[in-house]
């Protein structure tokens, strides 16, 4: 942590929390933000994590109202955590499958989840991930090891707020410009005049390289960073201006005879298996390192992993089984042993999770997710409901689990009550849940003919149906082409996973990034392209005037990413309207 340091109110006992406009605020804002983060899973496979936004609103607000109106008592740095553990969980509900094991059920089986049904769902595979995150909080948060960088990036900026209320004043003004700018860019491409889609060639347009005018896309390339940036070109060009040519000359790969455009759903069914086999081999590898390590700290703690059980405690997390159990059963068939089986998969994978986000500030959801599927496969072959569903048990349950840790990481360092943010946590996710349900069916009325397109690539998806098939159907289900593909992407994967948890940071900035070369092969070209021009283009800005932006990258970034994923949103609402 930086030199800022506790404001002096700190020393007072706290006197509110979780009040009634704390959590009207992170309601509010959860349900205008979390639409962003399914928009922003299903166009490109990543979130972003909505802190820092909900910190610079609340506070703008009540502090403004606080300075016109005299009898408006001032907004506590704990309400603000509140406001804030509230719009996270919300946001973060997207790992509850919504953006990659349901949309892969849906194809793979064609049975779409009703709306009802699917908020459940989402809501208690997420409950489950807050009771364990209760439960290991103790012994996590004891162990000087674990920083939890993601947490702590959020405690840097709460007290930066509170002790330099004008720069919160300032960035909040940049991230409303931004958001001001992508949203009416979208607005316009959307509904008055669609941007051209220019690419230099014919060819070079089938092949998806095209201009894609999407300000999200750069403010994403902003937030990654200069070496994800250029791994991403460098996997646009190896998968879709090299592979791409040669499986059309070879004849893997057949167009249409009257084809015209891009043709991202013919060449993706190819190239999505070397890039998923690239994307989960390094971060299996890599998750396998950082665990090794991980158990060296781990035995020479005395901590235990879990808390002496109380009641509340107890029926809750009684319940969240209970909750998850029954669904299983009820929703997709699967047997109540098998479905209790998910249980302790999840606990284990979700604790194994939390400790590698608080050493290295890397959620692996991805890897707990293909490690969940493998573990369900190898117990039920076959059978592709326990394979996505049961899974999706340990890979919700994992990413809420590492979003509270992050919460309880800030939250004890500002002194505020652990079952309060607990009970902000589940707020959270309720609010989540509905909001990013509806948001996921409003944007993707028909996945079987909307995703793994053009325009909505799902990554994501590609790689849960991806491996769910393969474990399913067998390998010998693939051409030859594909498994030879396969087999060289996953050891170029597993070479690059252990360089990357071995490497210092000096020298792995050298080094590609393996999650983001198998992404491009999943992605139109043009996609990576836009995020590779905003990476770069930060890391110009940055090297010319390092201080402003510092200050204001991340924050314009995450309005630009806000501004057109609410817009799009909402143009979807409209077209549905209209088609009533």
């Amino acid at each position: 942590m930086s030199s800022t340091s506790l404001p002096a109110s700190l020393s007072r006992p706290v006197e509110r929390e979780l009040s009634l406009r704390a959590v009207m605020t992170g309601l509010v804002l959860g349900v205008l933000l979390t639409p962003s983060n399914v928009y922003a899973g299903l166009k490109i496979g990543w979130s972003f994590n909505m802190s820092i936004i909900a910190l610079l609103i609340g506070y703008a607000i009540w502090q403004g109202l606080a300075k016109h109106a005299p009898r408006q008592l001032p907004w506590t740095l704990h309400e603000s955590n509140i406001n804030q553990t509230i719009v996270s969980a919300a946001a973060s509900i997207i790992a509850g499958g919504l953006v990659a094991p349901i949309p892969a059920y849906t194809l793979l089986t064609g049975q779409q989840l009703e709306t009802a049904p699917m908020i459940a769902w989402v809501f208690s595979v997420s409950f489950l991930g807050i009771w364990i995150a209760w439960y290991l909080r103790p012994s996590l948060l004891n162990d000087r090891s674990l920083r939890f960088p993601e947490g702590m990036a959020t405690l840097e900026t709460l007290l930066h707020i509170y002790n330099h209320g004008r720069e919160a004043v300032a960035r909040l003004k940049v991230l409303l410009g931004a958001a001001l700018l992508s949203g009416l860019a979208k607005w316009v491409d959307s509904f008055l005049w669609a941007f051209p889609r220019w690419s230099p060639s014919a060819q070079l347009e089938r092949l998806t390289f095209t201009a894609d005018p999407s300000l999200l896309l750069v403010g994403f390339g902003a937030i990654i960073g200069i070496r994800v940036g250029l791994s991403l070109l460098f996997g646009a060009l190896l998968a879709w201006g090299g592979l791409g040519p040669w499986l059309l000359q070879h004849d893997l790969v057949t167009l249409q005879a009257d084809s015209s455009g891009p043709q991202f759903a013919v060449l993706v069914e190819w190239l999505l298996w070397p890039g998923v086999s690239l994307m989960v081999c390094s971060t299996l590898a890599a998750l396998a390192v950082r665990v090794w390590a991980l158990r060296a700290s781990t035995k020479a703690s005395d901590q235990m992993g879990w808390a002496i059980p109380k009641l509340g405690p107890v029926a809750g997390f009684a319940l969240a089984i209970a909750l998850v159990v029954s669904l299983q059963a009820l929703l997709f068939g699967i047997d109540l042993w098998m479905a209790l089986l998910s249980i302790p998969l999840a606990i284990c994978l979700a604790a194994v999770a939390a400790r590698v986000v608080g050493a290295t500030g890397i959620p692996p959801i991805g890897a707990i997710g293909q490690l969940s599927q493998l573990s369900f496969g190898i117990v039920a072959p076959g059978q592709v409901p326990i394979n996505l569903m049961s899974a999706n048990t340990a890979g919700g349950s994992a990413g809420q689990c590492t979003d509270l840790m992050n919460d309880f990481k800030v939250g004890r360092a500002i002194g505020a009550t652990p079952h309060k943010q607990l009970i902000a946590q589940m707020l959270g996710i309720g609010a989540g849940s509905i909001v990013g349900v509806l948001a996921y069916l409003a944007l993707i009325p028909d996945p079987q003919s909307m995703l793994l397109t053009q325009e909505w690539p799902a990554p994501a998806v590609a790689t849960w149906k991806a491996v769910a098939q393969t474990l399913t159907q067998g390998l010998d289900s693939l051409s030859v082409s594909i498994r030879w593909a396969m087999v060289i992407a996953g050891l170029i994967g597993v070479l690059l996973g252990i360089l990357d948890s071995l490497l210092p940071a000096h020298r792995m900035r050298f080094l590609p990034s393996a999650a983001a070369l198998g992404l491009a092969f999943v992605l139109p070209a043009s996609v990576s392209l836009m995020m590779a021009f905003g990476a770069v283009l930060t890391w110009l800005l940055s090297c010319r005037w390092a201080a402003v932006t510092e200050r204001f990258a991340i924050i314009a970034a995450a309005g630009l990413i806000a501004g057109e994923s609410m817009t799009g949103v909402g143009a979807s609402l409209w077209q549905m309207v209209e088609a009533m």
